[in-house]
């Protein structure tokens, strides 16, 4: 891990949504609550990625988030992280999803810096 990783380093990214991303048991095609956490984990996965030796990743250990209003098929959301919060190789990411008609979540996330070489 690098030194570079540190508090306050911040994301954001935008992502349209699908129809894959939807509920199956709902009439109308929105993005789903797992569909919006794997949003959420592979924006903080990304915003590592640079700050990383060579043989290290990160693994989400465990999500608060809330999920408080839908997009739609076809419309963007904007999923802003904030790392508030680093003890050694755990992290915690602020948390804020935007879709066109404003926050549709907000929580936190955390992530932990482990070795490849334990997955062999």
């Amino acid at each position: 891990m690098k030194d570079s990783l540190q508090v306050g380093l911040s994301a954001e990214r935008t992502y349209t949504v699908t129809d894959d991303m939807s509920p199956p048991h709902l009439p109308v095609k929105v993005l789903s609550t797992p569909a919006m956490i794997g949003l959420i984990e592979g924006t903080c996965l990304q915003a590592v990625q640079e700050h990383l030796d060579d043989g290290e990743t990160t693994v989400g250990v465990h999500v608060s988030v809330s999920h408080s209003g839908p997009a739609m098929s076809g419309e963007e959301v904007t999923v802003k992280a904030r790392l508030s919060e680093m003890n050694r190789r755990r992290q915690t990411w602020e948390i804020e999803v935007l879709s066109a008609r404003g926050s549709i979540s907000e929580g936190t996330h955390k992530r932990v810096v482990v070795d490849t070489s334990r997955f062999g």
